[in-house]
């Protein structure tokens, strides 16, 4: 979430597209994983503690990063122009899943720190933010993602290695501590973070929390959350996911809205995402060839 002038708001809000949120997996109430397709999962978990207003559920998607790979995609490379809600710009680039990728400044377009893919720079900046999502890999030696922790980790050589980067901010220390400072300030909220077994989590609460109370809960969940990043808050927050022939989309409400099921949200469009697509199968033979 980010202040920004009264005109950029106007602007913002012109810029909104009508999304209602899709209903949940069937039997995720009670936190079991729903299995969208091989290895993409969806769970809902209860979590009042520390939420403000509406039905507390915190929606997770976890992914198997040796089926799914993790693309970054931005308005600002070549080619795209546009920014798109999560769901928009799963569908257009044939996504299973979209994340928000970070906060972005008053132009609309730009990372508030790092962000880059091999061929496009959207900011080369480091800010003072602790953690990095880094994916793309470009040696075996590394895993598929990883959250980079600046405090506990190499990033100037583990930079090199990986041809995706996305910088925000740390949520769970390397030791496994809420490192954000209790407030009062709520609101919807997106993350990403990853598990003991090497999953990626997507994680979004439309239901407004404070980030600390929010943090909380994670580690409280049958997760085995071992590092996670702050990507949005807000309205601005939303993830999409879709398999098994049906799809999902969870987006923000603004600070501190009361939230009910019945509610028709709006998805906001966000110049940058983290998009998940199936693995292509290496066995797989073009016919003829």
């Amino acid at each position: 979430m980010r202040r920004v002038p009264r005109s950029v708001v106007a602007v913002l809000a012109g810029a909104l597209a009508l999304a209602p949120e899709r209903p949940p997996a069937s039997g995720a109430a009670a936190g079991p994983w729903v299995e969208l397709e091989a290895g993409l999962d969806l769970a809902e978990f209860p979590a009042s503690a520390g939420a403000q207003g509406g039905e507390a559920v915190i929606r997770v998607v976890r992914v198997d990063p040796k089926r799914y790979v993790f693309q970054l995609l931005n308005a600002s490379a070549p080619g795209q122009g546009l920014s798109l809600t999560a769901r928009e710009w799963s569908l257009r680039n044939g996504m299973h899943a979209a994340i928000n990728a970070s906060m972005f400044q008053e132009d609309l377009r730009t990372s508030v720190s790092l962000m880059r893919t091999r061929s496009h720079t959207n900011n080369p900046r480091v800010s003072k933010d602790m953690t990095i999502l880094a994916f793309d890999r470009l040696d075996p030696g590394v895993p598929e993602v990883q959250i980079i922790d600046r405090e506990c980790d190499d990033f100037g050589a583990l930079r090199r290695r990986y041809g995706s980067l996305v910088q925000s901010i740390r949520m769970v220390s390397c030791n496994g501590r809420n490192v954000w400072s209790p407030q009062t300030r709520r609101f919807s909220i997106a993350a990403v973070g990853t598990d003991v077994e090497g999953h990626v989590l997507l994680i979004h609460s439309r239901i407004p929390f404070s980030v600390h109370d929010f943090v909380d809960v994670l580690l409280a969940l049958p997760l085995g959350l071992r590092r996670a990043l702050y990507v949005e808050g807000g309205p601005e927050a939303q993830m999409f996911v879709r398999g098994g022939g049906k799809e999902y989309e969870f987006v923000g409400v603004y600070e501190s809205s009361f939230v009910s099921r019945d509610d028709s949200p709006r998805a906001w469009r966000v110049p940058n995402v983290i998009g998940v697509a199936r693995r292509p199968d290496p066995s797989a033979r073009v016919p003829g060839h």
